[in-house]
């Protein structure tokens, strides 16, 4: 394939004087000063009914100024059927327009979205240089039609035409899923020196960071002899679609240091990755600045606010950015009932359901649908979320229920403790259940103490996928919870033979600009005997106020004063204990955990938020628990 590339794009350099030759003697004829003079009035005008009716008075005296003046305005207004007009126009008037006022053409035709009318034009020109080339690829590659834009960039090698800085930078943008092809087309960019050029450069490392090659991404954003906001932003966004969420945020903010100028497409990628760390004050400034920026009104970028401000625990300014919107895509509806459904808001969820049901302008998707059956079975709304699923299946709004949607009820039934039910709808369903379907539903037996079902369902995973730790963990906890110890040594015997290792529970507070990362029985902080001592004043006080330790959350066989030892040093409180020691009593604490937060640390936040008068934020793997005066917003339901 690269000696190939290699010798089209050898011959086409040895055909550009040819090129440049035919270009020369085919210079186009200028019409009539008078009759152009006041073709171009009508146009600098933009009096465009006018400037057709001269064109029709003039008849075969219209040449080349006449039509470009024409032309232009149809571009600029996207005026179509004006256009169209004015191309009938040379047709009848057997005029040849040459390469410049053909590839007009093509442009304006692109641009109002009539790509085979502009292939048409194309194909029917005698000859063509490398600007109506660059057009019809480019056409092509905008409107995800990578394929015939790869075809057409190898035609226009075997042509004898020299692409240039443009042509390879919009052929950069259509190998995201082909970088093989990718790779050979760069090797054509080193060779005609292009790779410093600003704009091969920033489609070059868009293409790596769309494939997932971020290193080779970066490698060619810092051999950029310059950079511009495009390039910085493809290199933030590859960063935040690869989850490397806090990599985004220090480029951003290096890039703000150099004054990098940040348009709506970066701003709304460096929220994304905000929203995956749940930075709620950096988040925030960076809406500030937003808003003394003064831009326009985006959808995308109001949609990355309110999953900003929807992941980091402020639903109150997600709804209020939600609220403001002039406008308002089926993503937008999304994000919000995401939202709420995480949060465990099913009243919520199913009233802005209701509500955009409403919306004329914009319609449920597949994606509504999975947001409010999940928004259901996080909110305990059992019979609220069967009644979705029943009017989906009878595809009142075209929709049909898909994998998900079937996960989503097995996850409403189960996590209401329906769990011969749910595994009674998995044997109903038209297809097998994944593993995510069955892994949901070990989860609920686990929750419900479930061992019968949850035995059959663990050997679905372990068929299914035999080398996930988490599948006998949850086994094992199942067993442990029901004293079955035996039952535990023989799981965690077969976990070591297939050399399955548990991911560690973790969790961690940010306390000003530093990330205080806890681990159970955890006792390297610099503060561990503060964070020690606080959390036996804790355990002492909440006592007193009625908190009883959940020893089926230990799932080791040791006595029950053992076990409250243990339970004493999950990560969840002692980072819980920090941020009492380390905030100012005004503040709320927030903890992140990346498992799902065990009942016993679930209470012992609720009675400490009470005691202590402090509302507590816990995002977990699964959602997010807002604690205030011991009463918490999932309602002990998740």
């Amino acid at each position: 394939m690269l000696q190939c590339l290699t010798k089209l794009f050898h011959q086409s350099r040895l055909s550009n004087a040819k090129l440049l030759h035919s270009l020369a003697t085919s210079a186009p004829t200028l019409t009539h000063p008078c009759c152009h003079s006041h073709l171009k009035t009508l146009s600098m005008k933009g009096e465009l009914k006018e400037a057709l009716l001269e064109m029709c008075n003039q008849g075969i005296e219209v040449k080349f100024n006449g039509y470009d003046s024409l032309l232009t305005m149809c571009i600029n207004q996207e005026a179509i059927r004006e256009g169209q007009r004015v191309h009938t126009h040379m047709i009848k008037t057997r005029y040849l327009p040459p390469v410049y006022l053909e590839t007009r053409l093509i442009v304006l035709y692109v641009k109002c979205g009539l790509l085979g009318d502009a292939r048409k034009v194309f194909d029917q020109m005698p000859e063509r240089n490398v600007v109506s080339w660059t057009a019809m690829i480019s056409a092509y590659s905008q409107r995800g039609c990578h394929s015939e834009s790869l075809v057409l960039f190898l035609q226009m090698l075997r042509s004898g035409t020299p692409p240039n800085e443009f042509t390879f930078a919009t052929v950069l943008t259509s190998c995201t899923n082909d970088i093989g092809f990718g790779l050979q087309v760069q090797s054509l960019v080193i060779k005609s020196s292009f790779e410093t050029h600003l704009f091969v450069g920033s489609s070059l490392l868009d293409m790596y960071a769309k494939a997932g090659r971020i290193h080779e991404a970066r490698g060619v954003f810092d051999t950029l002899p310059r950079r511009d906001v495009v390039s910085c932003t493809a290199i933030i966004s590859g960063y935040a679609q690869l989850g490397l969420d806090e990599e985004a945020v220090e480029l951003f903010r290096r890039l703000l240091e150099d004054r990098m100028q940040s348009n709506y497409v970066s701003y709304a990628s460096v929220l994304n990755a905000l929203a995956g760390l749940a930075a709620l004050d950096h988040g925030r400034q960076i809406h500030n600045r937003i808003i003394r920026s003064q831009l326009p009104s985006y959808v995308v970028l109001d949609n990355s606010l309110i999953d900003m401000y929807s992941k980091c625990g402020s639903l109150t300014y997600s709804r209020r950015v939600f609220d403001r919107m002039l406008a308002r895509t089926a993503v937008t509806w999304n994000a919000m009932l995401v939202g709420y459904g995480k949060h465990g808001l099913g009243r919520e969820v199913i009233e802005l359901f209701e509500l955009m049901r409403k919306d004329k302008e914009v319609k449920p998707d597949s994606v509504t649908f999975m947001a409010v059956l999940s928004g259901c079975s996080h909110g305990g709304l059992v019979d609220e979320g069967l009644a979705v699923f029943d009017e989906m299946n009878s595809e009142k709004d075209g929709i049909k229920p898909e994998t998900e949607h079937y996960a989503c009820v097995v996850d409403l039934l189960g996590r209401a403790g329906r769990v011969e039910e749910a595994f009674d709808f998995i044997r109903t369903m038209p297809f097998e259940a994944t593993a995510a379907i069955w892994g949901s539903l070990l989860g609920a037996c686990r929750a419900h103490a479930n061992v019968f079902v949850g035995e059959a369902v663990a050997h679905h995973l372990f068929s299914i996928e035999p080398e996930i730790a988490g599948n006998y963990v949850v086994l094992s906890n199942l067993y442990a919870s029901a004293g079955r110890w035996d039952d535990v040594r023989r799981v965690r015997e077969l976990m070591k033979g297939k050399a399955v290792t548990k991911e560690p529970g973790r969790s961690w507070i940010k306390i000003g600009r530093v990330v205080h990362t806890f681990h159970a029985g955890d006792w390297s902080h610099p503060r561990k005997e503060e964070v020690v001592n606080k959390v036996r004043e804790l355990a002492v006080k909440i006592k007193a106020a009625g908190y009883i330790h959940d020893l089926s959350c230990v799932f080791y066989d040791v006595d029950d004063e053992q076990k409250e030892k243990l339970l004493l040093s999950h990560s969840e409180k002692l980072a819980i204990a920090l941020g009492l020691i380390g905030t100012p009593s005004d503040h709320p604490i927030r903890v992140f955990k990346n498992l799902r937060i065990c009942v016993d640390c679930h209470n012992f936040a609720k009675f400490v938020s009470k005691i202590c008068e402090r509302e507590i934020s816990i995002r977990d793997k699964q959602r997010y628990h807002h604690i205030a005066r011991g009463i918490c917003s999932c309602g002990d339901y998740w």
